[in-house]
């Protein structure tokens, strides 16, 4: 079983992260400014050790500088200074390379880049084609570069956290990713990947039933499958862990675990539980209350696999992810 980067660990059990420098308010944007965001620095800096990159500047040119954007194709585009027309498409491309062998020794668990950005954004980035408007549908070159190297990383821009639901499926792989990383450090052993397969069951399943499934043939069926089990389950897993885990979907799974206090709950109790649940349903509350109540079951009557479950103990609860979804 492989892991997508030599392993390193983060100071004081940080997970290791990285980031658009200027995000983090370091000064190296084209016009001498920054784009520091408070929720990454502040909140998600308490758990994040960030490993800040600037593409522009580590290849080599000034603070500040002509600016520069995407132009040519949508599929293979250049990098042009936008007065003169200087093309750094093949100094970026080969500076690049040698930055993510650097970044390979890291460690790192995901990676937020900076939103539109010629050299970093991920998405979203204007192409010009020609005399007409640009398109919106470029890949930054540096951006592009790295989710090629390391596909399973989890990567997202700052402008998408700032919507709830797209926050936390990102921060919900970022911890997966990381779990995943110290799972291959610690006991990568079969035995080892049906505890870890078992845990992440219902948070799966939140996401995509159909990968969970899969998921659970690979370990089922894990002697066939020789070297290439570690790869095959990673890659699954992360595939299904992209797909939004939706309010239906979270209904279903919350139904699910309410089965296992069946014998449990008083009358008045079930009828709470199930009332909690439908207004989480209809939108009239977060997720985070009856995942609240759940836990509080799971802690009251002893469930041991549901107490294990990191669909109700996904992240931090001082992120206050799910109190917006």
């Amino acid at each position: 079983m492989r892991d997508d980067s030599d392993p390193r660990e983060a100071p004081a059990g940080k997970i290791r992260m990285g980031i658009s420098a200027c995000l983090l308010g370091r000064k190296v944007r084209y016009d001498g400014g920054h784009k520091q965001d408070r929720y990454i620095t502040d909140t998600l800096g308490q758990f994040f050790d960030y490993v800040p990159v600037c593409p522009e500047v580590e290849y080599g040119l000034s603070v500040p500088r002509e600016p520069m954007h995407l132009a040519g194709s949508v599929e293979d585009p250049r990098l042009v200074t936008i007065h003169t027309g200087i093309d750094h498409t093949a100094g970026m491309k080969k500076w690049a390379a040698q930055k993510l062998d650097e970044l390979a020794r890291q460690g790192l668990s995901g990676y937020i880049f900076k939103t539109r950005s010629p050299s970093s954004g991920m998405r979203g980035v204007k192409v010009y084609m020609g005399s007409g408007p640009p398109v919106h549908r470029g890949v930054g070159i540096f951006a592009a570069a790295f989710m090629k190297r390391f596909p399973l990383i989890p990567v997202e821009d700052e402008g998408r956290l700032h919507d709830p639901g797209l926050r936390e499926n990102f921060i919900e792989r970022v911890f997966v990713f990381e779990r995943w990383r110290e799972f291959i450090r610690s006991q990568a052993t079969l035995g080892g990947l049906v505890e870890f397969h078992a845990r992440h069951k219902l948070l799966v399943m939140a996401h995509s039933p159909k990968h969970l499934s899969a998921l659970g043939r690979l370990v089922g069926n894990a002697k066939g499958y020789g070297q290439g089990l570690g790869d095959a389950y990673i890659e699954t897993l992360m595939e299904g862990l992209r797909l939004i885990a939706t309010n239906r979907k979270n209904t279903n799974v919350l139904h699910h675990i309410a089965g296992y206090f069946k014998k449990d709950l008083s009358g008045d109790d079930k009828e709470e539980l199930l009332e909690v649940i439908e207004w989480y349903h209809r939108g009239l509350i977060p997720l985070v209350v009856p995942v609240t109540l759940l836990n509080h079951y799971a802690r009251r009557y002893d469930k041991t696999y549901l107490k294990g479950q990191y669909f109700l103990n996904p992240h931090p609860v001082e992120l206050m992810l799910r109190n917006h979804v």
